[in-house]
């Protein structure tokens, strides 16, 4: 009896120690493709999707699983414009998989409408051969496409397309610009349901009707504060520094609550991370400061010495710190009061979907059917 207790014991500690040697499972990653249709009548579709990037962003960052936070990666695609190439079917791929969220921005807000044909089965396949998905199958990968003609034009099949996605366990989730029996009769509720993806319909001409709340003042001051923690770092770095101040005033441009729940995403350091060109970033991931030539760095960390370099940086890091935490805690009151303004008006008019409340309904529905958990 008391050998078999030794080696029973000694198999936990070698299960144990086992355990404590075993990598730490691999991230997860929330992957998502937007295909706009960007013929002459889908100015308002655009518009609704810059008004709601950030909306979305915020509602991925809410998904965890196991309890870790998944990493985020969004492709944009545009497709029915007669300005793009007719041998390519009048498609572009204008952003491969990235979570860098400034250059997201500033692609969509670059985006413009001219009248053209619009090939679905063809936009769909493209992207599904082009971008790098994840091979894990319960990673969550996500298709949406929007617009407003027959999805069965040109010469690709969806159903082809739609095989391919299959094959990948990616979901194609369908957005019809107009009503929702056009759209069924015009194949985009079957173009959703070949993928066990969403169908939707929006009005997208609708303007967007924002909520702006008591808040929004005090974290507009609190990311002016939160920008100036940004040292850029490289020839990158101080263009990326200037998109990131542009893509500020393109929310804000929008609507003060856009403007808003920008800077709440910047307030999250797992969805807002620019360790590509930020100093601190970089340093946070790993490298050290001693690792960039003095010509790279920022001229503040300039002919300092390593200890001066540290030192600026952990006064940064604090800095930076305390205006997320401010930036958290005001949110979590905005979003109190937001959705009790929603709430009122929603019994006055009901809400109808728009382009940012149809990809959160679905990204949140597939989360939950992958294992993920919202927070």
């Amino acid at each position: 009896m008391t050998q078999l207790m030794t080696i029973a014991g000694s198999l936990l500690i070698s299960g144990s120690l086992l355990a404590q040697l075993a990598p730490p499972p691999a991230q997860k990653k929330v992957q998502i493709a937007i295909l706009f249709d960007t013929s002459n009548s889908m100015d308002g579709l655009i518009d609704q999707a810059k008004s709601r990037i950030w909306n979305i962003v915020n509602e991925v960052s809410t998904l965890r699983y196991e309890g870790q936070v998944p990493t985020f990666e969004i492709a944009l695609y545009e497709y029915g414009n007669d300005g793009l190439k007719k041998n390519d079917d009048y498609i572009r791929q204008v952003l491969g998989f990235t979570s860098d969220l400034d250059d997201v921005s500033q692609k969509l807000f670059s985006l413009t409408t001219n009248g053209g044909s619009e090939y679905c089965g063809s936009v769909i396949k493209q992207s599904v051969a082009e971008l790098t998905w994840s091979e894990n199958e319960t990673d969550l990968k996500m298709i949406y496409i929007a617009g407003n003609e027959g999805f069965d034009q040109g010469s690709v099949d969806y159903k082809d397309a739609c095989i391919d996605a299959n094959k990948k366990n990616v979901y194609i989730n369908t957005i019809f610009c107009g009503g929702y029996d056009e759209g069924v009769h015009l194949h985009w509720m079957d173009g959703a349901n070949c993928s066990q993806g969403d169908y939707f319909n929006i009005d997208s001409d609708k303007a967007i009707e924002y909520i702006e709340s008591p808040y929004d003042s005090i974290i507009g001051i609190y990311n002016d504060s939160l920008n100036t923690t940004y040292y850029g770092y490289g020839s990158n770095g101080r263009l990326k520094k200037e998109m990131q101040m542009s893509e500020d005033m393109n929310a804000v441009n929008m609507a003060a609550s856009v403007s808003t729940e920008r800077t709440i995403v910047k307030a999250k350091k797992a969805s807002y991370n620019n360790a590509s060109w930020d100093l601190l970033d970089a340093v946070d991931e790993g490298r050290s400061v001693d690792d960039f030539d003095e010509k790279e760095l920022p001229e503040e960390f300039q002919n300092k010495s390593t200890q001066e370099k540290e030192a600026l940086l952990e006064q940064n890091r604090e800095d930076r710190d305390r205006y997320q935490k401010k930036i958290a805690e005001f949110a979590v009151e905005r979003e109190k009061y937001v959705e009790e303004e929603r709430k009122r008006r929603a019994e006055k008019n009901p809400e109808e979907d728009d382009f940012g409340t149809s990809v959160n309904k679905a990204i949140l529905e597939k989360a939950t059917q992958n294992g993920f958990n919202q927070e």
